[in-house]
C-alpha cells in the first residue's frame, strides 16, 4: 500500500514539476509592402501607331505608283535617294513624332523632363553624322559598302541616345519605324529584281556592280533597317517633345 502511495506521490510530483513543453514558434508574417504607385500605363501601342502606320504605307504606294507612272519628277522622283521628292515618308517623320508625343501627353504619359526629351535627340543628330565622318577616315570605309556600314552603326549608336530620352515614346518609334521601313525593303526588293526604273533600284553614284541580291542587301535592306529607321527614331524623338509640351500646355490651360 505505502509503495503504491509513493508511485502515485512521484507520478503527481513528475507531472507538477515537469515544464510544458514550448509550443513551436509560428512563422512570423512579413507585413506585406505598399504596392509600387505606377504611373498612367497610356494608350496602346496599336492604337498609337495604327493611323500613321496606315497614312504612311498609303504614302509609299502612292510614291511607287507616280514613279512608275512617271508623274512629275518635283513630286515623284526617280533618282537616288528620292531626291528629296515632294511626296516621300521621310517627311511624314515630324509629323508622326509630334503626333505621338501630344497622344502620349493627353494620356499622362510624359519624360522625365523636357530638357532631356528635347536635349538627347539633337545631341544624337549631331552624334550621328560626327561618327560618320570620323569612321569614314578608316580604310576599310573607303569603299561604298564600307561607307554605308559606318553610316549604319553610327546611327544605330546615335539612335540609342536619342531613344534613352524618353524609352516610352522611344519604343514606340521604334515600332513604327520598321513598320513604315519593312514595306520600303520589300519594294525595293521587287524594283532591283525587275528594274522599273524607279529611285527604289537606283545605285548610288559609283557605287560597284552586283548581283540584284547583293545591291539590295547593300542599298535597300541595311540602310532602311538601321540608318532610315535610326534617323525615324532621333527625328521623332525630337518632335515628339515638341507634342508632349504642347499637350501639357493645352491640359494647364484646361
Amino acid at each position: 500500500m505505502a509503495t503504491r502511495r509513493s508511485m502515485v506521490g512521484r507520478k503527481s510530483a513528475r507531472t507538477t514539476t515537469e515544464r510544458p513543453r514550448r509550443p513551436a514558434a509560428w512563422p512570423t508574417s512579413r507585413r506585406a509592402a505598399p504596392p509600387k504607385k505606377r504611373g498612367p500605363a497610356g494608350p496602346p501601342l496599336l492604337g498609337l501607331i495604327l493611323i500613321p502606320v496606315a497614312v504612311t504605307l498609303g504614302v509609299t504606294l502612292l510614291r511607287l505608283g507616280g514613279e512608275l507612272m512617271e508623274w512629275s519628277p518635283r513630286y515623284f522622283s526617280r533618282v537616288a535617294g528620292g531626291g528629296l521628292a515632294v511626296v516621300g515618308i521621310t517627311w511624314l517623320v515630324p509629323i508622326v513624332g509630334f503626333y505621338l508625343g501630344y497622344r502620349l501627353g493627353r494620356a499622362g504619359v510624359g519624360p522625365s523632363s523636357l530638357a532631356r526629351a528635347a536635349g538627347l535627340p539633337l545631341a544624337a543628330l549631331v552624334l550621328a553624322p560626327a561618327l560618320a565622318w570620323l569612321g569614314s577616315r578608316l580604310e576599310s570605309a573607303s569603299t561604298a559598302t564600307g561607307l554605308i556600314t559606318v553610316w549604319a552603326v553610327a546611327s544605330v549608336i546615335a539612335a540609342i541616345l536619342a531613344f534613352a530620352a524618353w524609352p516610352r515614346l522611344g519604343a514606340v518609334l521604334v515600332t513604327y519605324a520598321f513598320a513604315a521601313r519593312v514595306p520600303v525593303a520589300g519594294i525595293m526588293w521587287l524594283a532591283i529584281q525587275r528594274n522599273w526604273g524607279t529611285h527604289y533600284d537606283a545605285p548610288p553614284p559609283g557605287f560597284p556592280a552586283m548581283t540584284p541580291d547583293s545591291r539590295w542587301l547593300w542599298t535597300g535592306l541595311l540602310p532602311q533597317m538601321t540608318i532610315w529607321v535610326s534617323g525615324t527614331v532621333m527625328v521623332g524623338a525630337l518632335f515628339g517633345a515638341l507634342g508632349w509640351l504642347a499637350a501639357s500646355r493645352r491640359t494647364g490651360a484646361g
